[in-house]
Parts: structure tokens; C-alpha cells; sequence
């Protein structure tokens, strides 16, 4: 009897395990027949097009003047810890509108986006994801309607000579943001979510977008304490105490000013961060400031072009939590 039953055991456990590879199986090549477009080739659509080709999956590039031309002869060239590598990715300089993607991804700036989606806007294609930073969906609704699945990238890095620096986001630290206006948990969410999975990239899909967008433009509108009239401070005059007091004092009332507006702060880290003392937030960017990476991106080329962006959202933010 004992026998039996561990035979049993061991056919049901084989019999699962064989199910779920099969299911598995079904899944990637349901995912891999799908089509991808990345609209721009900046830092951020750059990563997303290298992860999901290395994955296998069937995607498309939209780049434009030098960076198209670089494209089209080198591939898209990257560090992997230390070793410049490139990949050939399928590139195009104009989306047309019987050009039909299962996904469009545009990640772009803010103050870009309404430009970008205008162009997607007569474009047949049934699911938009937008990766960026934002306080509200009204204009891009009016632009693209219902096909819109509000988003937030989970990688970032930089671009030198032509070279990607990526890092992706973890389950340490965030990863890709989505989910419907709504709420809801759709089919297209789901299967969006299946791109993540093949690619073996964290990513969380998020019922209340809208929440976590205002949220997070709470705490990144403070790096504008970090401008100059002539561009970016030196690390030394941003690790200052004055600096890093003015952006402590700024990410406490922001966050403040989003709970009392009856938005919830989300996610929890960020809640917590406005609960945390001055000096702590002082301390914590101190760290932030003494890492090579983090430094790129608060005080590199990525950040010196996002000025716009920030002031204008910004802008926003203090107009509408207000």
C-alpha cells in the first residue's frame, strides 16, 4: 500500500511538472508570436529592445537621425560587465498605420509623450503602454482612448559613444509599474505581463496606476534642487547640507501634500519616506550620491536632459495636489 501511494506520488508530481513545462511551453510561444514595438530608441526604449531580443521575442525598434543610422550598422551595442557587445534588432524610422503591433511601448519623457502618442494616434494597433513619469491621463486618453495601459519603467542606465549602460529593476528594487485606469486585471494585462515573465524581468501590476504615478512624481520632482542655469551641480555642492536639506524639507511636504489630497501613497516605501526624519533623508541621498550609477543618473546626461520634464511636472504636481 505504502508503494502504491508513493507511486502514486511520484506519477502525480511528474505528470504536474510535465503539465507545467507544457504549459510553459504554450505560453512563450504565444508570447513569442506577439509583436513588440518600442517607440524611441533613448536610454529606456534602448533596454527594453535589448532585453526582450536577447528573450527571443519578436521586436521592433523606432529610432530616428543618427541613432536609426547607428543602429542599422552596428546593431545595438551594450556593456555586459565590462564587454562591449551588440545584437541585431529590427529598426524603423516611421510607424505606419496598417503597421499593427500586439504592443507599442513608448518610453519616453513626460513633456514627449503627447507628441509620441499623436504620431501612434491613427495607428491600428490595440495596446499602448506608456513608460514614464506623469500626473494624470486626460490629454493621452483624448489621444489614443481606451488602448492606453499607463505605465512606469523599471530599468534605467546611460547612453556614452553609443554604448547602453543598463540596469534592470528587482524584486530588491522596482521593477517595471503597470495596470489599467481602472483597475481591473484584463486579459491584455495579463498577457503583458507574460512579455515580463519570457523575459525573466520583475514587474508589478499596479490596480491604482494612477495613485502611483502622482505618488512617485512626488519624489522625483525634488532632484531639481540639483539644476543649475548651467546645467547639473558637482557632487560635492549636491552632497552638501544645504542642497540635500532643501530637497529632505521638499520630498516630506510633497508627500504630505499627496496623502491630503486623498491620494494614496503608494507604493509603502514611499509613504514611509515621507515619515522619515530630515537628517535620515539626508543620509539616505548621501548614500545614493556615493554610488557611481546613482550618480549618473541624478547628475549625468540622463538627468540634464529630463530638466524639462521636471520643472514641468513639477508645475503640475503643485497645481493639482494643491
Amino acid at each position: 500500500m505504502l508503494i502504491a501511494s508513493y507511486y502514486h506520488n511520484i506519477i502525480h508530481m511528474l505528470l504536474r511538472q510535465h503539465t507545467h513545462n507544457y504549459l510553459r511551453g504554450m505560453i512563450i510561444l504565444n508570447i513569442k508570436q506577439k509583436r513588440i514595438l518600442i517607440f524611441g530608441a533613448g536610454v529606456v526604449g534602448s533596454i527594453y529592445a535589448l532585453r526582450f531580443a536577447q528573450s527571443g521575442l519578436d521586436v521592433t525598434l523606432l529610432a530616428r537621425g543618427e541613432r536609426l543610422k547607428s543602429l542599422k550598422k552596428d546593431g545595438l551595442r551594450y556593456n555586459d560587465n565590462g564587454v562591449i557587445k551588440q545584437i541585431s534588432i529590427n529598426t524603423i524610422e516611421k510607424l505606419e498605420d496598417d503597421d499593427i503591433y500586439d504592443f507599442i511601448f513608448v518610453p519616453v519623457r513626460y513633456d514627449q509623450a503627447e507628441s509620441a502618442l499623436s504620431v501612434i494616434k491613427n495607428n491600428h494597433s490595440k495596446t499602448i503602454i506608456t513608460l514614464t513619469n506623469t500626473i494624470g491621463y486626460d490629454h493621452w486618453l483624448e489621444i489614443v482612448g481606451d488602448r492606453l495601459i499607463p505605465g512606469f519603467p523599471g530599468a534605467g542606465g546611460d547612453m556614452k559613444d553609443g554604448i547602453l549602460y543598463a540596469q534592470f529593476g528587482s524584486e530588491k528594487h522596482q521593477g517595471t509599474i503597470f495596470g489599467e485606469i481602472n483597475g481591473q486585471i484584463t486579459e491584455r494585462v495579463k498577457d503583458l505581463a507574460q512579455i515580463f515573465e519570457v523575459s525573466n524581468l520583475h514587474y508589478e501590476i499596479q490596480e491604482n496606476i494612477k495613485a502611483f504615478h502622482i505618488s512617485h512624481t512626488a519624489t522625483a520632482i525634488v532632484i531639481k534642487h540639483f539644476y543649475t542655469n548651467a546645467g547639473m551641480m558637482d557632487i560635492k555642492t549636491a552632497k552638501s547640507e544645504d542642497t540635500l536639506l532643501k530637497i529632505a524639507k521638499e520630498l516630506k511636504q510633497n508627500i504630505h501634500l499627496v496623502a491630503k489630497a486623498g491620494v494614496p501613497v503608494i507604493p509603502k516605501e514611499t509613504k514611509l519616506m515621507g515619515e522619515l526624519s530630515e537628517d535620515d533623508i539626508i543620509a539616505m541621498y548621501r548614500k545614493m550620491l556615493s554610488n557611481d550609477f546613482t550618480i549618473d543618473v541624478l547628475l549625468g546626461n540622463h538627468a540634464i536632459s529630463a530638466k524639462a520634464e521636471i520643472l514641468l511636472l513639477d508645475e503640475l504636481f503643485h497645481k493639482k495636489v494643491h
